[in-house]
This record gives structure tokens, sequence and C-alpha cells, in this order.
């Protein structure tokens, strides 16, 4: 029997602010695609490796709480793959309190 679900990545070119949660880093990139599951985004070749690193990732109107799953080098840049988490209390309430503290 064929699958015949799919969950297709779709192009989002957007500028994006990813935040490493544990040490309130900010790297920018830019959003190469997106899917209900995850997000790829390129970063520069200086960004440190996020392998593994639990995220919050900010893209236009689109704010995703996500891990590092695999880092592709390029020549000049290198691309992060994430894949989606749910939203925990606990990062809602880190979201919360920063957006009314910036009002």
């Amino acid at each position: 029997m064929e699958e015949r679900r799919k969950i297709n990545r779709v192009s989002f070119n957007v500028n994006s602010v990813i935040v490493d949660r544990d040490s309130l880093e900010k790297y920018y990139g830019k959003v190469k695609d997106v899917s209900p599951l995850g997000i790829a985004i390129e970063v520069d070749n200086n960004t440190p490796s996020l392998l593994n690193k639990d995220v919050i990732i900010v893209a236009e109107t689109l704010i995703m709480y996500a891990d590092v799953v695999r880092e592709d080098q390029g020549e000049n840049t290198k691309t992060l793959a994430f894949h989606a988490k749910k939203f925990t209390p606990d990062v809602l309430e880190y979201l919360f309190e920063h957006i009314s503290a910036e009002v």
C-alpha cells in the first residue's frame, strides 16, 4: 500500500532570529523552507554549533520552539535543520515575560 500523506516543505524566504534558550545568545539567518514539523535556516559559517540545542526561532510572523537536529556545512554558510517541539508552560512564560518587558 502506498502512503498518500505527505509533509511538504515550502519556501519561506524571510530573515530569522534563533535564540539559544540556555545562553540567550541570538543568531541571525535566512529561512530556506518550512514544514509543519520543522524549518531549515541558513546562517553564517561563524555561527557556533547549535546541534542538539533547545532554541526559539522567530521568523516574521512565525514563532517556533525547536531542537537543532542537523548542520550542513556549505562554502560560506551552513544550513541548520530544526525539529519543532510543543511549547511548554515554562517556555511560554519566558516568552510572555520578555515580550511584556519590552512594551
